[in-house]
């Protein structure tokens, strides 16, 4: 990607723009996690920084009238946080899960002295879900439609030597595994996705409602729960949730013709733990924008075959390109149209890599300083 665009740091002074190893804003630039930041049209990066444990790429393209993505990485003394929150039917839960979701999970992780569980990792899901529903509560009277806002939620939290994976949706992580010594590496995904056009999904939900014939619907080639939404567990979304909430001044479209006798969507994450092993090489988080258009392999192979600095954004690159050919256009072509006309090619996609320095995990040591980073597309 040829990028002309001027880069700044974290503190908003702006500074050259310059390439290390060919890419743009490359190299240890200071402030927050050790990287600067750079904007591209509707591209915001960070092409190299350094966390807790390793060195991270991040980036976030928008297709949407509104960025409806957020993501985020802590990491400190307590380990390392990543969130990534793709948002539906507008931007305000996503925004909502980034700015509270990692704080519940301080304040619980606080509670049992620093130390991390999956019960840990769940009631802060718990927490925001509840605090979410209580917003539109009290928004009801004057902002209804904020029923139909939802967001998926991908987190990931290193804590010691153990990597713990919670989802709601269908946002992705797969990680880079060395193949024993053959130079090799494999591509193995960690999150479990909840989107009805996964045939498991499809019947968990028809086991969840058996008096039910409707609880999945195919509608123009694609399943949806009641006909309306693709994923089946989110943050938000209260009006599958709450019969309160399914009723006017919501639009039509989202209403239920019968009684909700019992919520429809879930805000119980699916959560995994992985014991990090020297083999386990890199992580690649993203919403579902990203594999929509690669494969896990090939975005394991893309990463694994360039240089670390600028590996978020060289696969958005690889995604826009295969969107591009999917409508056989060319890609310098999709480059040059507007948000919501965009969002017609591809969604908004956000990409998060992690590479892990072993000898830190190993030791139990965390590189300092403290790393508190949000993805920083302007909000219109």
């Amino acid at each position: 990607m040829n990028l002309l665009s001027v880069c700044w740091n974290p503190f908003g002074h702006e500074v050259e723009s310059h390439e290390t190893n060919g890419v743009l804003g490359g190299g240890d630039g200071g402030g927050s996690g050790g990287s600067r930041e750079g904007k591209d049209g509707l591209l915001w990066f960070r092409d190299i920084g350094k966390y807790g444990s390793g060195e991270f790429s991040m980036a976030v393209i928008q297709a949407n009238q509104v960025l409806e993505d957020q993501s985020q990485i802590e990491s400190g003394q307590f380990g390392t946080f990543v969130g990534i929150y793709d948002g539906h039917g507008g931007p305000e839960a996503a925004r909502y899960v980034c700015d509270n979701l990692f704080s519940h999970f301080r304040a619980i992780t606080a509670e049992s002295e620093g130390v991390v569980t999956a019960e840990t990792i769940q009631r802060a899901f718990r927490q925001t879900e509840e605090g979410f529903t209580a917003l539109v509560s009290e928004l009801w009277s004057t902002r209804p439609n904020m029923a139909t806002v939802g967001t998926c939620c991908l987190v990931g939290v290193i804590y010691q030597q153990t990597l713990f994976i919670a989802n709601l949706g269908d946002s992705r992580v797969v990680l880079g595994k060395k193949v024993g010594n053959t130079g090799g590496m494999a591509a193995m995904q960690l999150s479990t996705e909840h989107n009805a056009n996964i045939e498991a999904i499809r019947h968990e939900l028809k086991e969840l409602h058996p008096t039910d014939p409707q609880i999945v619907v195919l509608k123009h080639g694609v399943w949806r729960v009641k006909g309306i939404i693709q994923v089946s567990r989110s943050i938000g979304d209260v009006y599958m949730k709450h019969a309160q909430y399914n009723r006017e001044p919501i639009n039509a479209r989202f209403r239920l013709p019968e009684p909700m006798n019992m919520p429809i969507l879930s805000a119980n994450p699916t959560i995994i733990s992985h014991a990090l092993h020297p083999n386990d090489s890199f992580l690649i988080f993203a919403s579902d924008g990203l594999w929509e258009h690669l494969s896990n392999e090939k975005a394991v192979a893309i990463v694994h075959s360039h240089p670390r600095a600028g590996s978020a954004k060289r696969l958005v690159k690889a995604a826009l390109q295969e969107a591009a050919r999917k409508r056989e256009m060319r890609y310098s072509d999709l480059r040059k149209i507007d948000k919501k006309v965009r969002r017609h090619f591809h969604d908004d996609i956000t990409v998060i890599v992690l590479f892990f320095n072993h000898d830190l995990i190993s030791r139990g040591a965390v590189q300092d300083p403290p790393v508190s980073i949000r993805s920083a597309l302007e909000h219109n």
